[in-house]
C-alpha cells in the first residue's frame, strides 16, 4: 500500500530510524482516522483506498485536524511533529504524481516555546559514574556505555547502532552515524576508551556491536534507556536522568569550559547553529547566578 512504500521510502531512502518511521506512519494513520471518522485498526485502515479524499483535501482539512489535537490536550510539540509527518507524506505523494497538490503545505508549523533542557552538574555526573560497579561483564558494559555518553555526547539511537571498528583507540575517535545516516567524526576521552577495553576484554567473543546484552545481540536504545534508570535508582541519585540528559551535560559542560559552540555543533551533529545556541542560554543562566550571588552590587 502507498503508506507502506511511504515509510520504505524513509528508511532506504532518507536513512530514517525504525523508531522515526514508526511514529511517521502513526502520525499519519491518526490524520486518515480523523477524516475518515473510521476507528478501524491501523491494519484494517491501510487496506483502504483514501486518495481519492487526499485529493479533495485542503488547508481546512488539516487545520481542523490540528484544531482536534488541541482540544484533546496535545502539546504544540506534539502538533508540530503530526504536522511534519503529513507534509511529507503529501510531498511524496505529490512527487509521485498520486496528488495534485499538497494540502498540509501552507499550513504554518505551531510557534515552540524553546526549552531549557536538564543537565546534571558536573558532581552528579561523577557520582553517577563513580557508582557503577566493575565486578561482572555487565557492570563494565554499563561503565564503559555510560562514560561514553558523557564523553562524546552522543544520540542514544547511535550508541544502538555503534560497532567496534567505528572506534579508533589509538587515535582517540569515534566514526558516529546520526540522523539521517550522516557520518561524524567525534573525539572520546581516554577514561572511556579504558573502559570500553576492559568490558570488551571480559566478552569471549569480539562482536561487532560494541554494546551487547545477555545473548550477545545488539543492545537496543529501549534496553540502554532501562539500564540508566536502574543505575540512577540503585545510586538513589533522585534525579529524572535520560539518555538525552547526558547528551545536554556533555554539551553544557563542555561551553562551561570555554569549547567552542560551533565545534559542539559538530561533535553534536547539530544541522543548524541555532539548535546548540539553546546550551549559550544554560550557561548565561548560571553565569547570571553567580553574578547575582557574587557582585556587591548586583
Amino acid at each position: 500500500m502507498v503508506l507502506d512504500r511511504f515509510i520504505d521510502t524513509l528508511l532506504a531512502q532518507k536513512g530514517y530510524s525504525v523508531h522515526t518511521s514508526r511514529a511517521y506512519r502513526s502520525d499519519i494513520l491518526g490524520f486518515i482516522r480523523f477524516v475518515l471518522n473510521d476507528e478501524s485498526s491501523d491494519a484494517a485502515l491501510c487496506q483502504k483506498s483514501f486518495l481519492p479524499l487526499v485529493n479533495t483535501l485542503d488547508t481546512t482539512a488539516i487545520r481542523n485536524y490540528l484544531a482536534c489535537l488541541v482540544k484533546s490536550g496535545k502539546t504544540k510539540r506534539t502538533m508540530a511533529r503530526k504536522l511534519s509527518s503529513l507534509k511529507a507524506f503529501f510531498d511524496y505523494l505529490l512527487q509521485s504524481g498520486q496528488i495534485r497538490v499538497n494540502p498540509a503545505d501552507t499550513v504554518p508549523f505551531p510557534k515552540l516555546e524553546k526549552t531549557i533542557p536538564r543537565f546534571l552538574s558536573v558532581d552528579d555526573i561523577f557520582y553517577l559514574l563513580d557508582s557503577i560497579k566493575s565486578d561482572t561483564w555487565f557492570d563494565k558494559r554499563n561503565l564503559a556505555m555510560f562514560e561514553t555518553f558523557y564523553s562524546t555526547g552522543m544520540r542514544v539511537s547511535e550508541m544502538e547502532g555503534l560497532n567496534i571498528e567505528h572506534i579508533d583507540f589509538k587515535r582517540q575517535m569515534i566514526r558516529v552515524f546520526g540522523k539521517g545516516s550522516k557520518e561524524r567524526v567525534v573525539p572520546v576521552g581516554k577514561r572511556a576508551l579504558t573502559a570500553i577495553e576492559e568490558y570488551r576484554r571480559s566478552l569471549k567473543e569480539n562482536f561487532i556491536p560494541v554494546f551487547v546484552n545477555k545473548v550477545f545481540s545488539r543492545l537496543s536504545s529501549r534496553s540502554i534507556r532501562r539500564i540508566l534508570d536502574k543505575t540512577v535508582r540503585e545510586c538513589q541519585l533522585n534525579i529524572p536522568v535520560s539518555p538525552h540528559t547526558l547528551r545536554h551535560s556533555f554539551a553544557t559542560h563542555m561551553l562551561d569550559s570555554g569549547a567552542d559552540l560551533r565545534g559542539i555543533q559538530e561533535i553534536l551533529g547539530h544541522v543548524s547553529l541555532s539548535t546548540t545556541q539553546v546550551y549559550t542560554h544554560v550557561s548565561m543562566d548560571r553565569l547570571m547566578q553567580v553574578y547575582d550571588k557574587s557582585h556587591p552590587r548586583s
